[in-house]
């Protein structure tokens, strides 16, 4: 799993870029200024990181970076389950990143052809690449990220006790809220008893108020009614007094067709449409007589329901509620009430809050047993280390100091510390190293970790300022024998540290026809590749002697034995180095 391909267009001084990558060791160097740490920035910025309008070639709508990959398992996995297809890769098995910011400053993404989210191409980034930046040691002093280093390199999953410890201190809150408010509590638990008393005398149902509105205007509207119904009725039968009602009339008409049809076909149709209003007219009026037989007059039910509706009003205007809003204001009340009787019940409070710490704690106490279990191990890894670069005698140590009081990120505080010397007493990094010692010392730090990591490319951005002399070239021997395993780029100013590479991409600038500063990578080899370790080792005026020193420096044979790799014990995941 590595990097094969970088990609750039219009990326700050770079118009053009298209570079192929192999496994093992590449460095990348070039004089000051030149832009070795663009191709860093550009990793960064096609994996996530923030973009800005400064990033586009000055006078270009856009930049483009585009980077493929060796497709790790676990990464595919998460493709499919994000709906992400490979049609665009190059290959089955290869990862296509693109991304551009225009010169607003708007980006854009796309994973594999589909278009994704600054969050989605952070997530690949956790198993494509590690970066290592040149002020890695300042870090070492953050208790946080020495926390996160120590869980990364013990393989701890620290989520499970963060989500326990906010769960505790959600239940704690809640119980100290209810202590202080017992009194307001009490009182508001009396206004709602009584606002519910006076409610369920009347017990509203869902949708009562509307039955007793239409119940009401049909009782109260009754003799009203009763008349229509029989004005109607009599419309369709006829009355007493021997007027023609319309069934009658229709019934004559459907004989006097019926008698015709024969002559006339068409009288046939209009026979059958009369035959059915006969059939619906008949219907009706037997529907009316029904409703006459059941109707009457109730003044004592109309009383009862002037009554209801009384009380159903006073109420809404008591509680300044709608009547139609009684019954869900009830439910509302009693759920109010409900909750209130909960938080007064301390004893319970308190049970959750106990039993909530007790959960936190058995989730603390197993990330603590992991962190005792690595700090040895990666005090062990680091110190072997510290001697191959430099610090003979000198020993890291993890510590790990008991808290006082529990919190987030469990129960003891993690701290660096080293004894530069043999025989001294370890203390805090920052008040007996110094800045070249820092320097190499989070260089060990990032070996050691990085060696116990999954992903398939690491990268080292001028970590080994500081250093010089035979800790580079034993830096040199110890980026080699990372990339016998995985792809380690690294951009250096040491000749020692480049002369150990298995590849070696020359960074340069020049000036433009319109005079604008461009970048731009190539690999060397060969003389060329001679040439820039001379310019390393002795500046712009290359002799003959810089010339054979280089010479020198790239045909040593590899030292197998540069540092002793660090052994992942028992589910070690991947660690970043800060």
């Amino acid at each position: 799993m590595a990097l094969r391909h970088l990609n750039l267009r219009d990326f700050v001084i770079v118009p053009a870029l298209d570079l192929a990558l192999g496994g093992g060791f590449t460095a990348l160097t070039g004089e000051t200024g030149a832009g070795k740490s663009i191709l860093i920035d550009a990793l960064q910025l096609v994996l996530g990181g923030r973009g800005d309008a400064l990033w586009v070639r000055e006078g270009q709508p856009r930049c483009e970076i585009a980077a493929e990959f060796d497709l790790p398992d676990a990464a595919g996995v998460w493709l499919a389950e994000q709906g992400f297809d490979d049609e665009s890769a190059t290959e089955a098995d290869t990862l296509l990143l693109r991304r551009t910011i225009d010169a607003a400053g708007k980006s854009r993404a796309w994973v594999n052809g589909s278009p994704a989210t600054l969050a989605q191409l952070r997530a690949l980034g956790e198993w494509l690449v590690d970066i290592h930046g040149q002020h890695a040691w300042q870090s070492l002093t953050r208790p946080a990220a020495v926390r996160e280093l120590l869980d990364a390199y013990a393989g701890t999953d620290a989520k499970p006790m963060t989500a326990a410890w906010q769960a505790w201190r959600q239940a704690d809150a809640a119980l100290q809220t209810a202590r202080a408010a017992q009194d307001s509590l009490a009182e508001e638990r009396e206004r709602l008893l009584w606002q519910i008393g006076e409610l369920d005398k009347l017990a509203p149902a869902d949708g009562e108020w509307d039955e007793l509105n239409q119940r009401h205007a049909r009782l109260s509207h009754a003799q009203a009614l009763i008349d229509a119904a029989h004005a109607a009725a009599t419309a369709l039968e006829g009355g007493d007094d021997g007027g023609d009602g319309a069934l009658p009339s229709l019934e004559r008409a459907l004989t006097t067709l019926a008698d015709q049809r024969a002559i006339e076909p068409e009288f046939a149709a209009l026979a059958d449409v009369l035959d059915t209003c006969i059939a619906q007219a008949r219907d009706a009026a037997h529907s009316l007589h029904a409703y006459l037989r059941r109707a009457d007059l109730d003044p004592e039910q109309l009383a009862a329901l002037d009554d209801r509706m009384g009380q159903w009003m006073g109420l809404a205007r008591r509680f300044r509620r709608p009547p139609e809003e009684l019954s869900s204001v009830l439910a509302a009340w009693r759920a109010d009430l409900a909750r209130l009787e909960s938080a007064s019940d301390l004893a319970q409070l308190q049970t959750v809050a106990d039993a909530a710490r007790q959960t936190w704690l058995q989730a603390a106490q197993a990330v603590s047993r992991q962190r005792q279990q690595a700090a040895p191990r990666l005090s062990a890894a680091v110190s072997a280390a510290m001697q191959d670069l430099g610090m003979q005698g000198g020993r890291f140590e993890v510590a790990l100091q008991p808290l006082a009081e529990p919190a987030q990120h469990g129960l003891e505080n993690v701290l660096f510390q080293v004894a530069a010397h043999t025989g001294s007493a370890p203390r805090a990094i920052d008040r007996v190293a110094s800045g070249g010692e820092l320097s190499r010392l989070a260089l060990a730090i990032a070996v050691t970790t990085s060696a116990l990591g999954s992903v398939g490319t690491l990268v080292f951005d001028e970590v080994d300022s500081g250093v010089g002399g035979a800790v580079a070239a034993t830096v040199g021997r110890l980026l080699q024998r990372l990339g016998r395993d995985r792809q380690v780029l690294c951009v250096t100013h040491l000749p020692q540290v480049a002369a150990c590479a298995d590849a070696h991409l020359l960074v340069s600038k020049q000036a433009a026809a319109d005079g604008s500063p461009t970048s731009t990578v190539a690999p060397i080899a060969g003389e060329a590749r001679t040439r820039e370790v001379a310019r390393m080792l002795g500046g712009e005026r290359i002799s003959d002697t810089t010339l054979a020193h280089a010479l020198e420096m790239l045909n040593a044979p590899a030292a197998d034995d540069a540092a002793p790799s660090p052994t992942p014990r028992g589910g070690a995941r991947k660690a970043r180095s800060p």
